[in-house]
């Protein structure tokens, strides 16, 4: 995962962030065929869970020659700024925790 931004400025809290885009690269190999659980999780600074969302992802099997798979999947939020401080998005597949994306929040002087 590749993050283009970490810090949000807002004027005053709460706030919103509209339409903030969350970017997935998901590599894997021909072996990992199937389907998968995918979520993406939003906590605030205190560690409460803001945004939660969750599907499948399947698969396929590849055309022939094709050893590595990638997949990119974008995800549009309306991002809840309740608060000042280090928010994350954290990415799971299959119960497990694959990537961290931390960024700050705060308001201007």
């Amino acid at each position: 995962m590749l993050g283009i931004w970490r810090h949000i400025v807002v004027g005053q809290f709460p706030s919103v962030h509209p339409r903030a885009h969350l970017v997935l690269q998901v590599r894997g190999r021909r072996t990992e065929l199937g389907t998968y659980a995918l979520a993406v999780l939003l906590h605030d600074p205190s560690g409460a869970l803001l945004i939660e969302q969750s599907g499948t992802m399947q698969v396929n099997e590849p055309p022939a020659g094709v050893v590595d798979l990638e997949s990119p999947a974008i995800l549009v939020f309306d991002l809840p700024l309740p608060m000042a401080g280090e928010y994350a998005f954290v990415v799971h597949l299959d119960g497990s925790e694959v990537a961290r994306v931390p960024f700050k929040v705060s308001a201007t002087q």
